[in-house]
């Protein structure tokens, strides 16, 4: 079973306390998703491997550590994943961006794939799967689907709120992803909208309806 991490950190529950009012602006919106991203980066990428090398200091020679193995990749689920992005690059500007562009069916619930570019070299790469909102999971399931045929075996999955039910979408279907989110909610609505959630997140980042 899949690793589920939720956040308790004090600067992302207050800022996340922020974004979930009604009345926060999306321009304060849009900042508040990049610098959760930027915070909860710090610890999604804690377990990346090390190697020692030695170099130069203007003192004297060193053997210090640096990321080893693989690069990473970012992955936003178009649209609201875009939001995350930046905050992220500011902590590790060396990776690279795919992107994977999918909709829910307001029907059926299920995602509809319209988009998806990635980098040449993406399966020799850690990747990160980037989504405000981890709903019903069936974008997260979907878009982890993908990047596994792309030929990719580290993957995991970034959100800044879950529901149990698509936090359990996500463990059943691929147990080797782990999750990481800032809150988990209490239940989808019949609409399969997290409550309490804060609304839909690309609308509020984006100042549309």
């Amino acid at each position: 079973m899949s690793k589920l991490t939720v956040f308790d950190h004090p600067l992302i529950q207050h800022k996340l306390s922020v974004m979930r009012d009604k009345n926060t602006s999306s321009k304060e919106f849009r900042e508040l998703v990049s610098e959760i991203a930027e915070l909860m980066c710090y610890e999604v990428t804690r377990d990346l491997p090390l190697e020692e090398i030695e170099i130069e200091t203007p003192v004297a020679k060193a053997k210090v550590k640096r990321i080893a193995g693989k690069k990473l990749a970012i992955v936003p689920i178009l649209r609201a994943g875009l939001g995350m992005v930046d905050g992220m690059l500011t902590l590790i500007p060396g990776a690279k961006v795919g992107h994977i562009g999918l909709y829910r069916d307001p029907d059926t619930l299920q995602p509809v794939k319209y988009y998806c570019k990635m980098p040449n070299d993406i399966a020799e790469r850690y990747v990160i799967i980037v989504d405000p909102m981890l709903a019903t999971g069936g974008s997260a399931t979907a878009a982890i689907d993908f990047m596994k045929e792309y030929g990719c075996d580290h993957i995991k999955l970034m959100c800044l709120i879950g529901a149990p039910e698509g936090v359990k979408k996500v463990q059943e279907e691929h147990p080797d992803v782990d999750i990481y989110i800032a809150a988990l909610d209490d239940h989808l609505n019949e609409h399969g909208y997290i409550v309490p959630g804060l609304g839909d997140a690309g609308d509020r980042i984006f100042g549309t309806k």
